[in-house]
C-alpha cells in the first residue's frame, strides 16, 4: 500500500500528544487536518467504532490486522495508548483462568480485508472532563472508498447479529447476554413435563408463527401473537420460556438467517429516561429484529398501572408489529388489566399451568432416577416413583425439586455408612402406614430405602410450610361471594372435544378468579381418600 507512513516522526501522532496536552476543543478536526496532511495520496474516511468496530471484526477472524508500532526508533511517538486490565472470572467457583483486556486509547494498524491493505488510526476524541460522550473513531486511510463503504457495511451488520448471544433490556439499554444463552442450551422440550397435547399446542402455536408469514398475509391479517402464561409459581412458565428459545435458536444454526429467529428478553423497564422510553426502546427493537420471540417474564410486575396505556399503544397502535411474537408470564393473571390478558389481539391464546397432576409427578420423579441412575449411593428404585408421586400430592415442581435436593444433601451430610445408625426410628404404626403403602404400589422393601426414608422427612417439612402460607393468605382474605357458573379456559375449551368417557377428571374453576388458583387433582385421590389421611396424620 502506498502512503507516507513512518513510525519515526509520526506527524499524527506528535499531534495528539501535543493536542492531549494542551485544551481540547476538537479532536477530529485535529486529527483530519494531520492525516491529510501526512497521507496527501490516500482519501480519508472516517468510521466512528459505536456500532461498526473494525477491531472486533478482524478479532472474529474475518480480516488481518497488524499493529503498526516502532518503539526502538520511537520510544515516544512509536507506540500505541491502551489501557490494561486484567478481568477476573465471572464466577468465583468459575476454573478458567480469567483474561486480559486492552482498551485502546489511540493506535495504528494495518488492515487487510479481501485483499485490500489499509491503515487504520483509531483514537479516543473524548473532549473535556465528563464523562460523556465517550467517542471513538476509526480513520480509514485507502485508495478505494468503494472498498471502504463495503466493508463499513458487513462490520456493521455482523455488529447487529447475535454470536451466541440473547438481547437482554436492563437499565434502558439493549446488551448481549452470552451467560443467558449458556444457560438456555441446557434447557430442551424433552426435559418439560406438561399436559402432553398442552405441550404439543404450545410448540406448534409459535413454530406455526414463524413459518406462516405467507399464510397470514394471504388471509390479510396481521402476522402478529402474543401468549400468556399463567398460573401457580414453580410449574414450568420459565423452563418452557427457555425451551422454546433454544428449540428457535436451533432454526439458523445451519447458517440460514432467514430461518433464525432471535429472542428479545425484557428484564425491566427501570431506566434512566423513565419506563415509556424502555417501551419505545424494547418495541423499535422488536420491529428492527422481526421475527423475534419477544419474552416478558413477569409480566404482571413489568407492566403496571402507569404504563399501561403507553405498553397498549405499542402493541397494537399505529405502528406495524409484523414478525412479533410476544410471551408473557405472570402467577397472577388476576393483577393484570382486563385490557391486556382479555382483549385479543393483544395476547391472543393462554395456557394455564397448574400443579402437577399424579401422572407428572411420576414422571418428575422418573426424570430425578434418571439423573442419579450412576450414583451408585443411592438406590432408586423404579416403584419408589409412585410412592414419591403419592406422598407429593398438590406439590408443584418446585417444591418436589426441593424435596430431591434437601433429600440427597441430608443423605450426603450423614455419609453412607452411618444412615441407619442416625435415621430416627418409626413406631410400629408408621412402620405397619409404610408397609401398607408399599403393598399398594407393589413394593414390599420401601422402608429400608434411604432416599425414601429421607424424603418423607422433607415432604412433611414442605407441607407445613405449604400449610403456613395458607392460612397467611385466607387469614388475608375477604369474604368469599357467590360464585359465577363454571368457566373454562382456551386450552380447555379447544380440547373439550377431544376428550372421551375415560379421560382424566378436573375440577372445573366455579370463575374466572378461581380458575386462576385451580388445582389439577390426581384422579386416584377419592379412591386413596383414607390412605392420604393416614399419610397426613403422620406428617410423610
Amino acid at each position: 500500500m502506498t502512503g507516507s507512513y513512518s513510525s519515526h516522526g509520526d506527524e499524527a501522532t506528535r499531534e495528539y500528544f501535543h493536542h492531549s496536552s494542551g485544551q481540547r476543543v476538537n479532536t477530529d478536526i485535529v486529527l483530519v487536518e494531520a492525516l491529510r496532511s501526512q497521507y496527501r495520496n490516500l482519501d480519508l474516511v472516517i468510521v466512528p467504532e459505536r456500532g461498526t468496530s473494525l477491531l472486533a471484526y478482524a478479532s472474529a477472524g474475518h480480516a488481518a490486522i497488524t499493529p503498526l508500532e516502532d518503539t526502538v526508533k520511537d520510544p515516544v511517538y512509536g507506540g500505541a495508548i491502551k489501557w490494561r486490565q486484567y478481568i477476573p472470572p465471572s464466577r468465583r467457583l468459575d476454573p478458567s483462568p480469567g483474561l486480559y483486556v486492552e482498551h485502546v486509547v489511540f493506535g495504528k494498524y494495518l488492515y487487510k480485508w479481501k485483499e485490500q491493505e489499509l491503515i487504520v488510526y483509531v483514537a479516543s476524541g473524548r473532549d473535556g472532563t465528563s464523562s460523556y460522550p465517550e467517542i471513538t473513531n476509526q480513520y480509514v486511510l485507502t485508495n478505494d472508498t468503494d472498498k471502504v463503504d463495503e466493508l463499513i457495511k458487513e462490520v456493521s451488520l455482523w455488529a447487529q447479529e447475535l454470536h451466541n448471544q440473547v438481547w437482554v433490556f436492563d437499565q434502558g439499554f439493549w446488551q448481549k447476554s452470552y451467560e443467558l444463552w449458556k444457560s438456555v442450551q441446557k434447557s430442551h422440550w424433552e426435559d418439560v413435563i406438561l399436559e402432553e397435547g398442552m405441550k404439543k399446542q404450545i410448540i406448534s402455536d409459535v413454530e406455526n408463527f414463524f413459518d406462516g408469514q405467507e399464510t397470514y398475509q394471504n388471509l390479510k391479517v396481521p402476522w402478529k401473537r402474543g401468549v400468556i402464561y399463567y398460573g401457580p409459581p414453580g410449574n414450568g412458565k420459565t423452563i418452557s420460556i427457555k425451551a422454546m428459545m433454544h428449540s428457535l435458536y436451533q432454526r439458523g444454526i445451519d447458517g440460514n438467517k432467514k430461518l433464525s429467529v432471535p429472542t428479545l428478553y425484557v428484564r425491566t423497564l427501570s431506566s434512566f429516561a423513565g419506563p415509556e422510553y424502555s417501551l419505545q426502546a424494547i418495541f423499535n427493537k422488536a420491529r428492527e429484529v422481526a421475527p423475534c420471540y419477544l419474552v416478558f417474564e413477569d409480566l404482571d410486575s413489568i407492566v403496571n398501572d402507569s404504563v399501561r396505556s403507553y405498553f397498549l399503544n405499542e402493541v397494537d397502535g399505529l405502528k406495524s408489529n409484523d414478525g412479533i411474537l410476544m410471551v408473557g408470564s405472570t402467577n397472577h393473571l388476576d393483577r393484570l388489566d382486563p385490557g391486556i390478558s382479555k382483549r385479543p389481539s393483544r395476547f391472543d391464546r393462554k395456557y394455564y399451568f397448574p400443579d402437577p397432576d399424579y401422572d407428572q409427578r411420576v414422571q418428575y420423579a422418573k426424570y430425578w432416577q434418571g439423573k442419579l441412575k450412576d450414583n451408585d449411593t443411592v438406590k432408586f428404585p423404579d416403584d419408589l416413583c409412585p410412592a414419591i408421586a403419592k406422598i407429593t400430592d398438590k406439590f408443584s415442581f418446585a417444591y418436589m425439586q426441593e424435596a430431591f435436593i434437601a433429600s440427597l444433601l441430608a443423605i450426603a451430610a450423614r455419609g453412607k455408612d452411618d444412615d441407619d445408625a442416625q435415621h430416627v426410628a418409626y413406631d410400629d404404626e408408621m412402620q405397619a402406614l409404610q408397609r401398607a403403602l408399599a403393598q399398594t404400589l407393589g413394593h414390599s422393601n420401601l422402608e429400608d430405602l434411604v432416599l425414601w426414608k429421607e424424603i418423607q422427612k422433607q415432604v412433611k417439612i414442605l407441607r407445613e410450610e405449604m400449610d403456613e402460607k395458607a392460612q397467611a393468605q385466607n387469614s388475608a382474605m375477604p369474604a368469599p361471594q357467590a360464585p359465577p357458573a363454571p368457566a373454562q379456559t382456551l386450552y380447555q375449551s379447544s380440547q373439550a372435544a377431544g376428550q372421551g368417557s375415560d379421560s382424566i377428571p378436573r375440577r372445573q374453576a366455579r370463575s374466572y378468579q378461581d380458575e386462576l388458583d385451580a388445582m389439577i387433582h390426581d384422579p386416584l385421590r377419592v379412591s386413596a381418600e383414607r390412605l392420604n389421611e393416614a399419610l397426613r396424620r403422620f406428617g410423610i
